[in-house]
């Protein structure tokens, strides 16, 4: 079973940065994409940033030229950079990766495209 743990969360100011990562264990084969999600209260898990496995990367609207995903491949890890931070960022923040193409770059940030998850890392952004 596929294991997916955020860490990185925390509180800042508005226009402060944060660096989220999650460490992926328990996998035969290599994902074809990570992503990262955020839910903030009262509304849909979104998604916001994704990396197929050519590195190929997109982002959302609400965070394109601020936030950077990247991935440590050797290490099986996955970042979040994230600057100039908005109160409107506050959310639950969770990584996710599709498992189910190895050796592709399929890539789809789309909730249902997912196929393992984290348990989420709290961010609060104030204003």
């Amino acid at each position: 079973q596929v294991q997916l743990v955020e860490s990185g969360g925390g509180s800042e100011p508005s226009g402060g940065s944060l660096r989220l990562s999650c460490v992926a264990s328990r996998y035969t084969n290599r994902p074809n994409c990570m992503a990262w999600f955020r839910q903030a209260p009262g509304k849909e898990r979104e998604g916001v940033a994704t990396i197929g496995y050519d590195g190929r990367t997109s982002y959302s609207v609400s965070v394109q030229g601020r936030f950077t995903i990247s991935q440590n491949n050797a290490k099986n890890i996955l970042f979040l950079q994230m600057n100039s931070l908005k109160p409107d960022d506050t959310a639950v923040y969770y990584c996710a990766g599709d498992f189910r193409f190895p050796g592709t770059a399929h890539c789809n940030v789309n909730y249902y495209a997912m196929n393992y998850w984290g348990k989420g890392t709290q961010v609060t952004i104030s204003s």
